[in-house]
C-alpha cells in the first residue's frame, strides 16, 4: 500500500475569506495568483472562465462560479452540468 500512496494524484482545494489553496497529494501547498482555483479535467477552463468573468462583469461569487461552470461544461467532454455550489458562512 506504501508504495501506491507514495505518489498520490489527488488536490484539495482549501479556502477561507482570505486565501485560497491547493494542497497535493504529495503535501505541496500552491497559492494561485488571484485566488481562483480550478481543479480536475475541466480545471483550467473553469479558471479562465472565471478570471474572464471575475474582470468583465460584477457578478456576486455564487452567480460567478455557476456561469463560469456551465461555461465549463460546454467546452470540456469530461465536465457535465450537474453540479452544486455550496457556501460557507464567513463567520
Amino acid at each position: 500500500t506504501d508504495k501506491y500512496l507514495r505518489r498520490l494524484e489527488a488536490l484539495l482545494t482549501v479556502a477561507d475569506i482570505e486565501h485560497s489553496l491547493v494542497i497535493t497529494g504529495l503535501g505541496d501547498v500552491i497559492e494561485p495568483q488571484d485566488d481562483i482555483i480550478g481543479i480536475g479535467s475541466g480545471g483550467s477552463f473553469a479558471t479562465a472562465a472565471a478570471r474572464a468573468l471575475l474582470n468583465e462583469t460584477k457578478l456576486a461569487p455564487r452567480e460567478l462560479v455557476e456561469k463560469a461552470m456551465a461555461i465549463t461544461a460546454d467546452i470540456c467532454i469530461y465536465t457535465n452540468d450537474k453540479f452544486v455550489v455550496e457556501e460557507l458562512s464567513s463567520k
